[in-house]
């Protein structure tokens, strides 16, 4: 009789189990938003991960966490995020293999970005195949607009080549006057896709392209092509590529007397190791930007939370209000959305509106809008990377010719 008591006990308690599951009321159990990234902690990318979405993301899941964390609603409270972040070691084989294993073996809640174009694109069809939203950081390029129609999962938040960067910089050296350019790129998805942007923006300002080298990544010693560059006398000096060469080149002009009314290197120009590394010597170097501290109250108070009110120490003017708008964007759709469940959250995210740092912002196809960019073209004045392109958005008149570089100590 006993026994058969107990077994009428647990069953009763069996039954009563699967009817808080089937209700839903055992998500009261949950305790944490586990997020997860396989993200370049060493090799060669990690100089552009340590600098660009890195101080956001630890910067911004602190801060959301000391107020608790994200409130959903169908656990009825907040929930603290929680990082698992693997080493891909600046590979995109090892990348792939470790987002498998968040999304099948750790299920990870939510999977955050890769970094670099070329990760990216490797990264989004995974994300996509498991129905994870994927937001990505650094990254993006103008075949990528084509592929999100079929990764209804994927938003770009970054800013990129035609989008609208090159547009907006061929229309300053144009007013400016300038004729011709050279152009160096690493051999790479990102080089191709900025120097092919390029080739098609600088001629609708009446800019010739003179010349055109593609560097295989890892390359180091660029005499060659600045000497070429040099020899071409050509008005404008384009470095696409990544900062481990954008640097070399910034180098070997200076070493070589190499001056051009406009010099940009990107990404690169745009971190602050870059002024770091050279100093006063890049004044009116340019390259691609988002922001300046100066724009607006919610700028600087992005600066007071990266850099302590000091712009001088920026690390990445091009990425950093935009991978933070992107986090404020995300966690108001999950609040929203009530729950933590990835179609929900990802249909609102494609058709909703929020306020960030940057204003309303909002997705476009999977592309954060173009009228969301703060900035598109930024220039070395002074030790700050300023605003110079769009007009309407410009902190510093564009400076065209740029000052010639300091010449070197014997």
């Amino acid at each position: 009789m006993k026994r058969t008591m107990k077994m009428v006990f647990w069953l009763v308690c069996l039954c009563f189990l699967c009817s808080l599951v089937w209700t839903g009321q055992l998500a009261l159990a949950k305790d944490k938003i586990v997020v997860g990234m396989a993200r370049p902690i060493s090799g060669w990318m990690a100089v552009i991960g340590d600098s660009a979405f890195r101080p956001v993301y630890e910067t911004w899941v602190k801060q959301v966490n000391a107020e608790g964390g994200i409130y959903v609603k169908e656990y009825g409270k907040k929930l603290p995020i929680e990082l698992l972040i693997y080493d891909d070691k600046s590979d995109v084989g090892t990348m792939t293999r470790l987002t498998e294993k968040l999304i099948v073996q750790d299920k990870v809640d939510f999977l955050w970005p890769a970094c670099g174009t070329a990760f990216v694109f490797a990264q989004a069809p995974i994300a996509n195949k498991h129905g994870y939203i994927l937001l990505t950081a650094e990254g993006g390029a103008t075949q990528i607009k084509e592929m999100l129609r079929s990764l209804p999962y994927v938003f770009v938040g970054l800013s990129f080549s035609d989008w609208y960067q090159l547009p907006v910089f061929a229309e300053l050296l144009g007013e400016k006057g300038a004729k011709t350019a050279y152009i160096m790129y690493t051999g790479d998805l990102f080089g191709i896709e900025y120097s092919g942007v390029a080739g098609i923006e600088f001629p609708k300002h009446g800019i010739d392209i003179v010349g055109i080298n593609s560097v295989p990544p890892g390359t180091k010693d660029l005499s060659p092509i600045i000497k070429k560059a040099k020899a071409s006398n050509a008005d404008v000096f384009c470095s696409f590529g990544y900062p481990d060469q954008v640097l070399p080149a910034t180098g070997t002009s200076i070493a070589l007397g190499f001056n051009p009314k406009a010099w940009i290197g990107g990404p690169g120009a745009n971190f602050g190791f870059y002024h770091t590394t050279f100093g006063p010597a890049v004044e009116g170097v340019t390259g691609f930007t988002a922001f300046a501290c100066s724009q607006s109250k919610a700028a600087q108070e992005l600066c007071d939370k990266l850099y302590k009110g000091k712009p001088e120490e920026i690390q990445d003017f091009w990425g950093h209000p935009l991978y933070w708008a992107s986090l404020e964007f995300w966690k108001q759709a999950i609040e929203k959305a009530g729950t933590l469940d990835q179609k929900v959250i990802r249909d609102i995210m494609a058709t909703q509106k929020f306020k960030t740092m940057l204003g309303p912002t909002w997705f476009e196809n999977g592309l954060m809008a173009k009228e969301c960019h703060t900035g598109e073209i930024g220039q070395w004045q002074k030790g700050i990377f300023e605003v110079v392109g769009p007009k309407k958005h410009a902190t510093a008149k564009f400076v065209y010719p740029k000052p010639p570089w300091p010449k070197p100590k014997k």
